[in-house]
């Protein structure tokens, strides 16, 4: 199986424009299943633009989109059943409580004959508390809305998950708490697309950060985690000190946590200054 048929979503040449304005220049990226990419740039560079194309809310100029191994030339119901997108704007009906927007949610896909978490779990492992349940979401603050969203996108088991600044208005336990959600989605086995400016949340958790800058992905880092290979070494090695072998592991894992903040702040740091940005969380 080639690398593309196993991606969740790739993006082969792709190029968007807006009248004369060129937005996403033939751009080459592939989301694999069980792995975090988190996406920075500055405002203006295309981010939610690419975001709409891989949702298929844009069709592309030129150049491929593939989604779970096939071309993606239209994404159909079947797709769109597989991916959850939450963009800026939260989308949710304020006069609805929390409760009631997630079951309209399900009401829909039950309609399509697909299953869906329900609402109150996936709202309580979001962060809300069983009072606010029931509130409209008119009510809530920007932080509240956002987890609502964020719980909507999580309720349908995707396959790959778009989020546009999902860190956007939580406060340190929410961040804290999304992390450790998205950590969750990618074992399960999520390709998850991320937009931060939060440097410390895109560190923690991400395998992959790339730099998209004028609409053309220019640079990445990866995360690299050696002491997988070194468990497979020493399971050829009978004699080996097993207590040796876990703190070696450590001291590799911790290294190589290291070495990709590191790296990842030298591409932060490529990021193009721009006075009308938002302000950047940046390595400390």
């Amino acid at each position: 199986m080639s690398e593309a048929a196993a991606a969740a979503a790739a993006l082969h040449g792709v190029s968007q424009r807006f009248g004369r304005k060129v937005v996403l220049r033939e751009l080459e990226l592939e989301l694999h299943p069980g792995s975090i990419v988190g996406l920075v740039g500055a405002n203006g560079s295309g981010k939610t633009t690419l975001f709409a194309v891989l949702a298929g809310l844009l069709q592309p100029d030129t150049g491929e989109r593939r989604l779970f191994g096939r071309a993606a030339d239209e994404v159909d119901a079947e797709a769109r059943a597989r991916l959850a997108y939450v963009a800026h704007a939260t989308q949710l009906y304020g006069a609805l409580s929390a409760r009631e927007n997630l079951r309209l949610f399900a009401d829909l896909r039950a309609a399509a004959g697909l299953s869906t978490r329900p609402a109150d779990e996936v709202l309580l492992e979001l962060g809300l508390s069983a009072e606010a349940l029931g509130r409209p979401v008119a009510t809530f603050s920007r932080g509240m809305a956002q987890r609502v969203a964020l719980a909507r996108a999580l309720a349908a088991w995707p396959e790959l998950l778009l989020l546009d600044e999902p860190f956007t208005a939580l406060d340190a336990a929410g961040r804290g708490m999304l992390s450790r959600v998205l950590l969750g989605e990618r074992s399960r086995g999520a390709a998850v697309l991320l937009s931060s400016h939060d440097f410390d949340a895109l560190v923690q958790i991400c395998d992959r950060i790339v730099l998209l800058e004028g609409g053309a992905l220019v640079r990445s880092v990866e995360r690299h985690e050696r002491h997988d290979r070194h468990d497979r070494h020493d399971r050829h090695d009978q004699n080996h000190r097993h207590d040796h072998r876990d703190q070696r592991d450590q001291q590799d894992h911790q290294g190589d946590r290291e070495n990709f903040r590191r790296r990842a702040a030298a591409l932060w740091h490529d990021l193009p200054a721009d006075p009308g940005d938002t302000v950047v969380d940046g390595p400390r």
